[in-house]
């Protein structure tokens, strides 16, 4: 179990009493961020910022929500993972690895964001998409379908 001065890392100059376990998962809550009472936070994870997690969301692992960012619906984020910014993960979409989803970038549908792969910008992948391995997908990209990035592949600008 994650002890309380390892979330504290992820906002600088919190306190202790700005953080609270989640009643679901024992993860750690910041003060500002907004968790509802269905959602799982695990133990060694981290919302923060002023990040909200809706729904049935899961996140686990050692994976961070934090600052605008929101993950809603039955939308997965775990392992190393990260969701930062005004990043939104929702639907049945699945982030995890050391995948990280930054800015204003989205996520949705049964898309699967894995790997160290970086979603970013105005990105939005959806439907059955996946992006794994040390792809990226940044700009105002759209990935979607039953569309594969991977490898080292980088999908930006207006592409879709």
């Amino acid at each position: 179990m994650m002890r309380l001065e390892h979330a504290m890392l992820s906002v600088p100059d919190s306190l202790a009493t700005d953080w609270h376990r989640h009643r679901n998962g024992l993860g750690w809550v910041y003060r500002n961020a907004c968790v509802a009472k269905t959602a799982y936070v695990g133990s060694d994870a981290v919302v923060s910022g002023d990040a909200r997690v809706y729904g049935n969301a899961r996140v686990y692992g050692d994976a961070q929500v934090s600052g605008n960012a929101q993950v809603s619906g039955d939308a997965q984020v775990s392992g190393n993972a990260r969701v930062y910014g005004d990043a939104q993960v929702s639907d049945n979409a699945w982030v995890y690895g050391d995948a990280q989803v930054s800015g204003d970038a989205q996520v949705s549908g049964d898309a699967q964001v894995s790997g160290v792969t970086r979603v970013y910008g105005n990105a939005w992948v959806y439907g059955d998409a996946r992006v794994y391995g040390n792809a990226w997908v940044y700009g105002d990209a759209l990935v979607y379908g039953v569309t594969r990035v991977y490898g080292d592949a980088q999908v930006s600008g207006d592409a879709w």
